[in-house]
Parts: structure tokens; sequence; C-alpha cells
């Protein structure tokens, strides 16, 4: 039986933001970071809203912690809004999210991102870090009740950032596409995501803002798709990785990417196959195809110029290895790895984290 559910309200274009008056809130709590809130975007959002009140919290970090998550769910619980608004990347809306989760109260969540990758508008995921380790919370209450995709909001966004986030949504669409927990409504938005994704990412990059939005739907597309598909060994090792050295989310997805679509090809090549395919890699046979998108995925990296290594993103080699049984266990215990297409071992772990960690 192949079961899918999305309860978000998506809302998608430019000056989408001026939806948010429809929800004839009183009271809105907007969750951001300081970025948003010193060049006046927060403001500009909140008084979208046409709210008699509003207060901004703009203390959102990357890889926010458990602690901010309880400083933010007490002044929520205290301000007492009737809408909570999530504005910014990743890290505001999976912040803002465990924030109305732990706070148990009734306001409606809408999420609004400003980067194209995390997907969490649309997901029943939140990350939060405690002590270097990053834990996915999952629970359905946890999904926003709208999403306003507003391309407007991504006019400025710099090189390394369309490149960092465009690979996370990469990632979302191959990892969802062969998970355990994929079927047809899944593997659907999942390739249509990837497809977008990698066709637009050159041209963003590049500054072409005109193909923004394709991505920004993208990354929503993904995200619904592994919501409920799940994910693989790829995220269970950015979350370990990205806990302990802080290195960009997307930005670890793409170094890890092609070795584990290589070492997962073992038991899904043949869904590899139908993904390069649809996408025009070509390959007459399974194994080719499976080839030709592991080598697309390296040439786009190389094109976004994002690191292959974890030495050149920074990290010195022998902080990786002794780290190794940290890393490896963090990953194990990673609820990604429940989803993944073969099962996850200790020696596939560390076999590709030889290949990854690179020299100086």
């Amino acid at each position: 039986m192949d079961e899918f559910v999305c309860k978000t309200r998506i809302i998608s274009g430019p000056g989408a933001v001026a939806a948010l008056k429809d929800f004839g809130a009183k009271r809105v709590f907007l969750v951001t970071d300081p970025f948003f809130y010193e060049n006046g975007t927060a403001a500009r959002v909140a008084a979208a809203a046409k709210a008699e009140q509003v207060e901004i919290f703009h203390n959102v970090r990357p890889d926010p912690t458990v602690e901010l998550a309880a400083e933010g769910t007490a002044k929520l619980r205290a301000f007492g809004p009737d809408l909570i608004v999530a504005l910014g990347g990743g890290s505001a809306m999976d912040c803002a999210k465990a924030m109305a989760f732990f706070a148990k109260g009734d306001a409606p969540l809408v999420a609004i991102p400003t980067t194209s990758g995390s997907g969490s508008e649309v997901t029943d995921f939140a990350i939060l870090t405690h002590n270097k380790v990053k834990h996915p919370l999952v629970d359905k209450r946890l999904r926003p009740d709208a999403a306003i995709l507003d391309s407007d909001l991504l006019e400025k966004l710099p090189p390394s950032l369309v490149a960092d986030s465009g690979f996370d949504v990469l990632a979302h669409a191959v990892e969802s596409y062969v998970a355990t927990g994929a079927g047809v409504f899944t593997d659907a938005l999942a390739r249509e995501a990837f497809q977008r994704a990698y066709g637009a990412l050159p041209a963003s990059f590049a500054g072409h803002q005109e193909v923004r939005l394709t991505i920004h739907q993208a990354a929503t597309m993904a995200g619904m798709s592994f919501t409920q598909a799940g994910l693989g060994l790829c995220h269970a090792m950015a979350h370990s990785l990205g806990g302990l050295f802080h290195i960009p989310h997307g930005r670890l997805n793409a170094i890890l990417l092609p070795s584990v679509v290589a070492c997962n090809a073992h038991v899904a090549g043949k869904k590899y196959a139908d993904l390069a395919r649809s996408t025009g890699m070509g390959g007459s046979a399974d194994t080719i195809a499976v080839r030709n998108l592991r080598n697309n995925l390296i040439r786009l990296r190389r094109e976004l110029k994002l690191p292959e290594t974890l030495a050149q993103a920074g990290v010195e080699p022998r902080s990786v290895w002794s780290a190794t049984k940290e890393i490896v266990d963090a990953t194990l215990a990673d609820p990604c790895c429940k989803t993944n297409p073969m099962t996850v071992e200790d020696f596939l772990v560390r076999r590709i984290l030889e290949e990854v960690t690179g020299r100086v």
C-alpha cells in the first residue's frame, strides 16, 4: 500500500509574502537570524501580515542548539501568538519548528525559506545540535501549516550559498528516490526536483535570477519527497560531520554524495540508473548510467566550485582520524540510516570516510 500526505499549503511566486495577511493574525511571532533582522527584511515580512502586535526572535545561528530552541520556546509561550512565522534558511526554520513543537500551542506555523535547499518548509524534520552532535527530530507535528516561496527574497544570494544549498536539494532528491520508504508519489517529486535543480544550478550560480524560483520549487518538491520516503547514509554522515566540524550541510552533501551513490549502487543501481536516464545522462546498461550519474555529480560539484574532500573544506585529516569512532557512532545512530537502501554497517561508514577525508 502506498500512502502520501501533504498538509502544507504552498504559495509561490514573486511577492508571495503578501499572502501572510490572509491568515488574519493579530499577534505574530517571527523567528529569524540577525542578518534578516538587521537588514530590515524581517520587519518587512512581518508587516505583510497586517498584525496588531509583532515580536521578532532574531537569535538564530547556524546549527541551532537545544539551548537556543529552549530560549525561543520560553519567549514564544510568553508572547502567545496566533501565528508563527519562520524566515530564513534551514537553521531558522528548524529552530522555529522545534520551538512551536515544544511550546505545544495551536498557532499555525508559516515557513518562508530564503535559501533553496533544506526543504524544511514541508518536512516533519528539525535538526538541533547538542554537545557537537546533530539530532534530527522527527514528528508529523513539526510540519508547517503553510510554506511561502517568494522569489523576491532570492535576489542577492551569494554564489557559495547557491552551490551549498543547491547540492542539498540534489542530495534530498537522490537519497529519497532510492530510500526504503519511496513510493510512486515520492518518486515523481524526487525525479522532478532533481531534474529542475540539476539543470538550473549552473545558471543560478552564475547570477541568473530568473531560474531561482525553479530551484526554490525543486527544494520544496524534494522536501515533500524525503519527509515521507526517508533519506540515507549521505545525510547521516553529513549530520555527524557537521556537528563536529561546522561545515555547511549542503557542502558536506556535495563531498559525500558521489561516494554514497557508488556504495549503494550494489542494491539501488536500477533506480539510480532510472534517475540518470530521466535527466538525460544516458547509459544503455544500468552500470554505465550509474557511473554517469556519479561522474556528473562530480562534474557539477567542480563547476559550482565546491570542495571534493573534507581537507579541501578546511578540516585537518588528523582531526577526522582522531574522531573516527565518534563520527561512525553518530552516523549509525542517525535515523536517516534506517531508510538507506542497503544496511549501513561500521565498515561502510569508515570506507566512505576514508574516501572523502583527503589530504592537505
